[in-house]
């Protein structure tokens, strides 16, 4: 478990370089990431390198014997290569090409642009790929950041039509994928086909979908490229991509899977001012502490990206600039959020940034220090990590225990993540508030709420090993994930709208959740979508109440049970809410907080596991033989430790942003 910093050199004068990194060295940091932002100084003209610079960077950062990792720049292309190639600018979709000035103005099929990239990540890899220093290379930043995965060019067009060619193989089997029969719809040849906008009742769901696809391919694609450049001149070196919070136009699974490191840029408060499915009560009560679950659900998500080996490549240390309320975090928190990404199985924590900057778009960002030079709060957290980090071993050692001790473990639950069916909600949502990663995200909360560790997965990877596995959100389900899921000796919990789509985005005959039926045979005659406000009160199938309060909201699939499934709930109307067939679960909707964990709880039960309901604000997260509790509420809390449970941070009582880490013996978690 180390720490790191984003550091941009170039931003600053060459007499505080070697300072800043004696200082870096002294804080406790041990890796610092440089340079995603300055091809406009590697390159000042095309084909003309300028490495004076950097080389001075990378040798005064190494002197102090700090790690780089190492961005290419191509997130933020230079204006002579816009002012040469002005398709690199990427289209938005009323036709207008989005202006340089900023950064992300770029168009993943733009050849002019593909080929700069090319030159000048070569460049980089050539002259950096085998420095001692760089440990790592991030592979650009934040793909799609500002909503720029889609570009509406003549480029993507063509690009798009290539696609469509492949993955269909004809016109005729297009036009039945995509039901263009109606309104008479169909297609006489690829080359007719435009992309799924401005059509005046709105683009066929499928062709709107396809187009998702593409462009996350698109982005794929020009990561692989990148990636293969690096594997010629840095063999070895590790590659990452840095992803974001609350963002699905890329399949982070995917590109994870072509990453040797996943990592994130965790931003709390930013995210918890945001997210969606909060209430304005919610975001006032976490705003100076972000809301307890949306960053442990992205360290989990991001943690199952690609290899396991992941980072938090940008941890927020202080107010930012982005949100439309900018919160300063509450103190202490910087350190728990740090201690929050290590309990979750981090490698590293990146704070972004070392000095916030007097000018430019960000300016408004905090960092570690301020523009005058001196640390801010956030860096004064980080030094009090970086202590308790460099006490650590020896803590460990006084209990027999090493460094693999810390080595992160299979969580017992598994949530399963597609991001395929999330493009699907987002083309025809059906309720408004149903897009993005808010069902998931409400079923992770009540997961750990209940004292669970939970794995995000995606639909392919092995789910044999876990107790519980909870589905909120598979509106595909892949035929080789229905047949996995129908052969685990564990539970599974099924969320709304399992199973509702083909993978061409038809409803399935016979009808939903499809094939999926097997495990829990019903199908699901009719959906609803509940306006906001609109509440839907459950009950036991006896009709006596239960839980004061117990309601539906947002959506409900209307489930018809086949005979010996039984019924564990139902809405006043009478349809079912809650039924099970043996081992297998199926929620016909969005229920609230307090009743999904209820019914959760039962499904854990029945899988065995034990399940410990914390106080509001407090979060549990085991790593190795160590459990972690992290406390945002504003009351104290007593943290869930057994009778002679050793500290070696805390202790038995948290105040808010506290921080506690026990030995956990072998055998069930605390």
């Amino acid at each position: 478990m180390r720490l790191g910093v984003c550091y941009y050199p170039e931003q600053w004068p060459r007499h505080l370089w070697r300072d800043d990194a004696r200082r870096m060295r002294e804080l406790g940091l041990r890796v610092v990431r440089i340079a995603e932002f300055a091809w406009a100084l590697m390159e000042p003209e095309a084909g003309r390198f300028d490495w004076a610079w950097l080389d001075e960077a990378i040798d005064t950062l190494a002197a102090e014997g700090l790690q780089v990792v190492l961005g290419t720049p191509t997130a933020a292309p230079p204006h002579w290569l816009v002012d040469a190639h002005p398709d690199v600018l990427p289209i938005d979709a009323q036709g207008q090409p989005k202006a340089f000035g900023s950064r992300r103005h770029c168009d993943f099929s733009s050849p002019a642009f593909l080929a700069a990239s090319d030159r000048i990540v070569g460049a980089m890899a050539q002259r950096y790929g085998r420095h001692p220093a760089v440990v790592a290379w991030q592979l650009d930043n934040e793909y799609g950041c500002h909503d720029t995965v889609a570009s509406y060019s003549p480029a993507a067009l063509a690009a798009f039509r290539h696609w469509l060619a492949a993955r269909h193989g004809s016109i005729d089997a297009l036009n039945a994928a995509w039901g263009t029969v109606f309104w008479s719809a169909q297609w006489a040849r690829f080359d007719d086909i435009g992309f799924p906008v401005g059509q005046p009742g709105g683009a066929l769901p499928a062709h709107a979908l396809d187009w998702r696809r593409f462009c996350a391919d698109a982005v794929l694609a020009y990561h692989r490229r990148q990636r293969a450049l690096l594997a010629v001149h840095a063999p070895g070196v590790p590659v990452l991509h840095n992803f974001m919070g609350l963002f699905t136009d890329v399949d982070a699974h995917a590109l994870g899977a072509d990453c040797d490191i996943s990592s994130w840029d965790s931003y709390p408060l930013g995210h918890t001012d945001i997210a969606p499915g909060l209430d304005e009560a919610e975001r006032l009560r976490w705003a100076t502490t972000g809301a307890p679950d949306i960053t442990g659900f992205h360290h989990d998500l991001y943690r199952g990206c690609g290899s396991g080996r992941w980072w938090v490549m940008e941890q927020q240390a202080g107010p930012v600039n982005w949100a439309a309320w900018n919160a300063l975090p509450a103190p202490g928190m910087v350190r728990a959020w740090t201690w929050e990404a290590f309990a979750h199985g981090a490698e590293l924590v990146s704070y972004f940034r070392w000095r916030q900057l007097p000018y430019a778009q960000e300016q408004m960002h905090s960092g570690l220090h301020r523009p005058d030079l001196e640390r801010d709060t956030g860096g004064d957290e980080a030094a009090a990590v970086a202590a308790e980090l460099a006490a650590l071993p020896a803590q460990l050692a006084r209990l027999g225990l090493d460094a693999q001790a810390l080595a992160p473990r299979p969580a017992p639950v598994a949530l399963v993540l597609d991001f395929p069916s999330l493009w699907m909600a987002a083309v025809q949502p059906h309720g408004a508030d149903m897009p993005g990663l808010g069902v998931a995200m409400r079923y992770h909360a009540a997961l750990r709420g209940l004292g669970l560790d939970v794995d995000i997965l995606p639909p392919h990877a092995p789910l044999q090993g876990y107790a519980l596995v909870v589905v909120p959100s598979l509106l595909h389900a892949p035929p080789a994930f229905t047949a996995q899921a129908l052969a685990l000796p564990g539970v599974v919990v099924l969320g709304p709208r399992a199973g509702s789509k083909t993978a061409d985005m038809a409803i399935p005959v016979p009808l939903p959740p499809g094939d999926l039926a097997a495990g829990l045979p019903m199908r699901v005659h009719g959906v609803e979508s509940l306006r906001p406000g609109r509440q839907l009160p459950l009950q036991q199938p006896d009709g006596q109440a239960l839980a004061e309060g117990a309601h539906g909201l947002q959506w409900r699939d209307l489930l018809a049970p086949a005979d010996g499934v039984q019924v564990q709930a139902t809405y006043a109307d009478g349809w079912p809410a809650w039924l099970q067939h043996g081992r297998w679960h199926a929620h016909a909707g969005v229920v609230d907080a307090g009743t999904l964990g209820q019914w959760l709880a039962a499904a854990a039960a029945q899988a065995g596991l034990v399940t410990t309901p914390l106080p509001d604000g407090l979060r549990l997260r085991r790593r190795g033989a160590l459990q972690f509790a992290i406390h945002r509420g504003e009351q104290p809390v007593a943290v869930p430790a057994p009778p002679g449970a050793q500290f070696l941070l805390g202790g038995p009582t948290l105040a808010r942003a506290g921080v506690a880490a026990w030995w956990v013996p072998e055998g069930p978690a605390a």
